[in-house]
Protein backbone atom coordinates (compact mmCIF):
# COMPACT_ATOMS: atom_id res chain seq x y z
CA UNK A 1 0.00 0.00 0.00
CA UNK A 2 1.24 3.33 -0.78
CA UNK A 3 2.48 5.34 2.38
CA UNK A 4 2.51 9.30 2.30
CA UNK A 5 3.85 11.98 4.07
CA UNK A 6 1.79 15.42 4.42
CA UNK A 7 3.45 18.63 5.82
CA UNK A 8 2.05 20.89 8.48
CA UNK A 9 0.58 22.96 5.52
CA UNK A 10 -1.26 20.38 3.92
CA UNK A 11 -2.65 19.41 7.10
CA UNK A 12 -3.39 23.31 8.40
CA UNK A 13 -5.28 23.83 4.97
CA UNK A 14 -7.44 20.28 4.56
CA UNK A 15 -8.57 21.59 8.06
CA UNK A 16 -9.62 25.02 7.26
CA UNK A 17 -10.49 25.00 3.65
CA UNK A 18 -11.85 22.31 0.55
CA UNK A 19 -9.81 22.41 -1.81
CA UNK A 20 -6.39 20.08 -3.34
CA UNK A 21 -5.49 19.42 0.19
CA UNK A 22 -8.66 18.22 1.92
CA UNK A 23 -8.99 15.86 -1.05
CA UNK A 24 -5.63 14.52 -0.58
CA UNK A 25 -6.55 14.07 3.27
CA UNK A 26 -9.75 11.89 2.17
CA UNK A 27 -7.50 9.17 0.58
CA UNK A 28 -5.91 8.16 3.98
CA UNK A 29 -9.66 8.62 5.68
CA UNK A 30 -10.91 5.99 3.09
CA UNK A 31 -8.14 3.41 3.87
CA UNK A 32 -6.54 3.86 -0.11
CA UNK A 33 -3.11 4.38 1.27
CA UNK A 34 -1.10 5.18 4.74
CA UNK A 35 -0.88 8.49 6.04
CA UNK A 36 2.65 8.70 8.02
CA UNK A 37 2.74 11.41 10.84
CA UNK A 38 5.38 12.05 13.40
CA UNK A 39 4.67 13.55 17.08
CA UNK A 40 6.85 17.00 15.68
CA UNK A 41 4.10 17.70 12.92
CA UNK A 42 0.93 17.12 14.94
CA UNK A 43 2.84 19.55 17.34
CA UNK A 44 2.83 22.17 14.90
CA UNK A 45 -0.46 21.51 13.18
CA UNK A 46 -2.11 21.50 16.73
CA UNK A 47 -0.31 24.99 17.21
CA UNK A 48 -1.17 26.41 14.17
CA UNK A 49 -4.93 25.38 13.98
CA UNK A 50 -4.53 27.85 17.35
CA UNK A 51 -2.58 30.53 16.16
CA UNK A 52 -3.64 30.54 12.63
CA UNK A 53 -7.25 29.48 13.02
CA UNK A 54 -7.76 30.36 16.64
CA UNK A 55 -9.05 27.30 17.43
CA UNK A 56 -9.08 26.87 21.76
CA UNK A 57 -7.23 24.23 22.81
CA UNK A 58 -9.68 21.77 22.95
CA UNK A 59 -10.86 22.17 18.95
CA UNK A 60 -7.11 21.65 18.24
CA UNK A 61 -7.11 18.94 20.07
CA UNK A 62 -10.03 17.41 18.57
CA UNK A 63 -9.18 18.33 14.74
CA UNK A 64 -5.94 16.16 15.54
CA UNK A 65 -7.68 13.30 17.31
CA UNK A 66 -9.03 12.99 13.71
CA UNK A 67 -6.10 13.04 11.47
CA UNK A 68 -4.81 10.14 14.23
CA UNK A 69 -7.69 7.97 13.36
CA UNK A 70 -6.30 7.81 9.60
CA UNK A 71 -2.54 7.79 10.77
CA UNK A 72 0.25 5.29 11.31
CA UNK A 73 2.35 7.62 13.92
CA UNK A 74 5.68 7.34 14.45
CA UNK A 75 9.48 8.69 15.98
CA UNK A 76 11.65 10.49 14.62
CA UNK A 77 15.07 11.32 16.20
CA UNK A 78 15.57 14.76 14.83
CA UNK A 79 18.60 14.34 13.01
CA UNK A 80 18.23 15.11 9.41
CA UNK A 81 19.73 18.27 8.21
CA UNK A 82 18.31 18.60 4.60
CA UNK A 83 15.84 21.88 3.74
CA UNK A 84 18.63 24.51 4.35
CA UNK A 85 16.17 27.37 3.50
CA UNK A 86 13.48 25.81 6.08
CA UNK A 87 15.72 23.72 9.14
CA UNK A 88 12.43 23.34 10.39
CA UNK A 89 10.61 21.03 7.26
CA UNK A 90 13.37 18.38 8.07
CA UNK A 91 11.00 16.42 10.36
CA UNK A 92 8.70 16.01 6.87
CA UNK A 93 11.50 14.77 5.16
CA UNK A 94 12.69 12.56 8.12
CA UNK A 95 9.63 11.65 9.01
CA UNK A 96 9.19 10.36 5.73
CA UNK A 97 12.70 8.29 5.74
CA UNK A 98 11.62 6.76 8.72
CA UNK A 99 8.28 5.93 7.55
CA UNK A 100 10.36 4.18 4.72
CA UNK A 101 7.91 25.88 -1.31
CA UNK A 102 11.31 24.40 0.87
CA UNK A 103 10.80 21.00 0.30
CA UNK A 104 8.92 21.32 -2.58
CA UNK A 105 12.05 22.75 -4.43
CA UNK A 106 14.41 19.10 -3.26
CA UNK A 107 11.84 17.44 -5.79
CA UNK A 108 13.40 14.34 -4.39
CA UNK A 109 15.41 12.74 -1.33
CA UNK A 110 16.76 9.69 -0.63
CA UNK A 111 14.00 7.92 -3.64
CA UNK A 112 10.88 9.69 -2.16
CA UNK A 113 9.36 11.93 -4.24
CA UNK A 114 8.04 15.54 -2.77
CA UNK A 115 4.95 16.97 -4.69
CA UNK A 116 2.41 19.66 -4.34
CA UNK A 117 -1.24 17.88 -3.40
CA UNK A 118 -2.49 18.98 -6.64
CA UNK A 119 -0.22 16.59 -8.04
CA UNK A 120 -0.56 14.38 -5.61
CA UNK A 121 -4.10 13.79 -6.44
CA UNK A 122 -3.37 13.95 -10.53
CA UNK A 123 -0.97 10.79 -9.80
CA UNK A 124 -3.28 9.34 -7.60
CA UNK A 125 -6.25 9.45 -9.44
CA UNK A 126 -3.98 8.51 -12.77
CA UNK A 127 -2.98 5.15 -10.62
CA UNK A 128 -6.91 4.61 -9.41
CA UNK A 129 -8.30 4.33 -12.86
Amino acid sequence: MLRVVFDTNILFSATGWRGSPYQCLTFPRQGKFTLILCHEILIEYHEKLQTKLGMTPVQATRAVAEILLCTTLIDIKNELRVVKDDPGDDKVIECAVAGDQHLISLKEFQGISIIRASEFLTLVTANSE
